[in-house]
């Protein structure tokens, strides 16, 4: 198997309220294609006013441990909570506004942002979303190890939900020593991000706090990746997916296969075309 890549995380702070490790590709998104970025993220405050998506999805991942739910709306007249455990996928299409924030201000949201490519067929498709419950998520134990599957498949596991881009994502618990080899079927990419704790990955460590993780582009044969807990419990998440390959032209939270596409959706929204988010009067309800 070939060595994988390093890919490289940037520590980020927007005021006083969020930090994050941001994850981001380069102009294909490799080696972590389909996936754009992911940003994990510690949040305690409403931190970004609405903002417009366009052409790509936009995912929020909230782990266990977070101390309150994130209040999620959109233009489409969505208005639901993402509970510690779920997932909401907003597959901007188009176009659309979106807002998130945490419900209780001042208790920490520790989450995923993960920014998933949509193919390019799909990038003028109306805009929709998914949701999943914590409860919902299917969880596989094995000695020393549990695997939470929001996205994709593990096994006999599955998710439930069929997103527009297939990407699978595993939210990996091991306890010190214990190992879980991952297969990566042929034409998948995949990559590893530490969320705490001393990993070894194919036989090398990593650690949140050094900003490097492995990515193993896709190949031609099937392979497995090794993780292991090295040095007390560890968590990690891993990706998978098959690349795109298509070019990806980007202005702020807008990200299309050309720059005339990427021209449309900057008019359609100036114009208004992406819905305005009115202020909830009532609270969020569960999802």
């Amino acid at each position: 198997m070939a060595p994988p890549t390093i890919a490289h995380l940037k520590p980020m702070n927007y005021g006083s309220h969020f930090r994050a490790y941001s994850l981001r590709g380069g102009e294909t998104a490799e080696p972590i294609d389909p996936i754009l970025g992911v940003d994990h993220a510690w949040i305690s405050a409403p931190t970004f006013p609405p903002h417009p998506h366009a052409g790509f999805s936009a995912v929020s991942y909230l782990f266990l441990d977070s101390e309150t739910g994130v209040d999620n709306r959109d233009s489409l007249g969505n208005h639901n909570l993402i509970s510690p455990g779920g997932l909401h996928w907003t597959a901007a299409g188009r176009g659309l506004m979106h807002e998130e924030f945490p419900v209780e201000t001042g208790k920490t949201v520790h989450m995923l942002q993960i920014f998933v490519n949509l193919a390019r067929e799909q990038q003028s498709d109306a805009p929709r979303t998914l949701s999943l419950a914590p409860g919902d998520v299917p969880v596989v134990q094995l000695p020393g190890v549990k695997i939470r599957v929001p996205l994709g498949s593990y096994g006999e596991a599955r998710s439930p939900l069929i997103p527009p881009t297939e990407v699978c994502l595993l939210d990996i618990s091991l306890d010190e020593g214990a190992e879980l080899l991952v297969p990566i079927a042929a034409g998948q990419s995949a990559f590893v991000m530490p969320i705490h704790g001393q990993l070894t990955v194919n036989g090398q460590h990593y650690e949140l706090d050094k900003f490097t993780l492995p990515a193993f582009p896709a190949q031609a044969t099937s392979h497995a990746i090794a993780l292991t807990a090295h040095q007390g419990r560890v968590k990690a998440v891993l990706f998978t997916g098959s690349p795109l390959r298509q070019p990806v032209h980007w202005q702020g939270p807008m990200a299309l296969a050309s720059t005339e596409a990427l021209a449309a959706a900057l008019a359609a929204y100036q114009h208004g075309d992406f819905g305005t988010l009115d202020y909830p009067i009532a609270p969020a309800s569960h999802t």
